[in-house]
Order: structure tokens, then C-alpha cells, then sequence
């Protein structure tokens, strides 16, 4: 049975479907599945974000075919690891967990890099690509340590 790691960020088309593909280019498909989705219903259906694709193309990554998903409370019956973006998501995820073993999976991404502290990824939807090119470099190092520890 496969490992399902869920990465989740407030649209699903910018930060999320970037650590979906980092993720997912570090950990062996046989044993792992990586999903994301958003805690808002805006971009369900939608494609990333084209400055997510533009920066994950740059570095070898291939997003096109994600699709936004919304969050949904089913969702800690089908994942085994749930990783957010930034504490608003995290709030509302854990406001949706039916039992403390579903709180448990949620965990913030960068926690990896920074443990206990709390530290958002960076929304860069109204920002720059500069923007993009940061929250790529975040998620690449935290992608890299969940990658090693699964």
C-alpha cells in the first residue's frame, strides 16, 4: 500500500502544487502518491498558477496536468501525512479534523526547516516572480527533508 502525502496552501495554484511536484520528484511513485489541495473552492479545476509552472519548468519540474482540489474532511480518512503552507491553513485543516490521530498528520511544511516555530511559506500570488523563485527554494529544502526522513 502506498504512502498518500497531501501538500495544501489556500487557492492550490501556487505553493501547493509546487511542493506536490518537488515532492513528488523526490520519493519513489511505487511507494508514494502526492496530492495537493486548498483550503478555498476559487481554483478547483483550475491549473497552477502560470508563474508556478514557469518557475517549476526552470528547474526540470513539470506541474501542467495538477488540477485544484479543495480540502475536504474525508480527506484525513485518504492521507497519511498532511503538510500546509502557512498557519491560516493550518487553522482551518485542523478545524475540520474529526479525532486528535487526524490532527496528527497535519503538520507545517516548514516546520522541516524550522521545527516548532511557525514559519508561513510566503504566498506569492500577489507578488512577483521573484516571489515564486523564494517559495520554490523553501519548499525544495523542506521537500528534501521529508523526502529523506520517508
Amino acid at each position: 500500500m502506498k504512502t498518500k502525502i497531501l501538500m495544501v496552501c489556500l487557492g492550490n495554484i501556487c505553493r501547493s502544487p509546487l511542493a506536490q511536484g518537488l515532492l513528488s520528484a523526490k520519493l519513489d511513485t511505487q511507494k508514494f502518491t502526492v496530492d495537493s489541495a486548498g483550503t478555498g473552492h476559487w481554483h478547483v479545476g483550475n491549473s497552477p498558477d502560470p508563474r508556478s509552472i514557469k518557475v517549476a519548468e526552470a528547474h526540470g519540474l513539470d506541474i501542467t496536468a495538477q488540477r485544484g482540489m479543495l480540502f475536504k474532511p474525508e480527506f484525513f480518512e485518504h492521507y497519511d501525512h498532511i503538510f500546509v503552507m502557512d498557519q491560516f491553513n493550518y487553522r482551518d485543516v485542523i478545524s475540520m479534523a474529526p479525532s486528535p490521530e487526524a490532527r496528527d498528520k497535519v503538520h507545517m511544511i516548514l516546520d522541516e526547516l524550522f521545527p516548532d516555530e511557525q514559519v508561513d511559506v510566503p504566498d506569492p500570488y500577489k507578488g512577483g516572480d521573484q516571489g515564486f523563485e523564494n517559495v520554490y527554494r523553501m519548499l525544495d529544502e523542506a521537500t528534501n527533508k521529508i523526502a529523506k526522513r520517508l
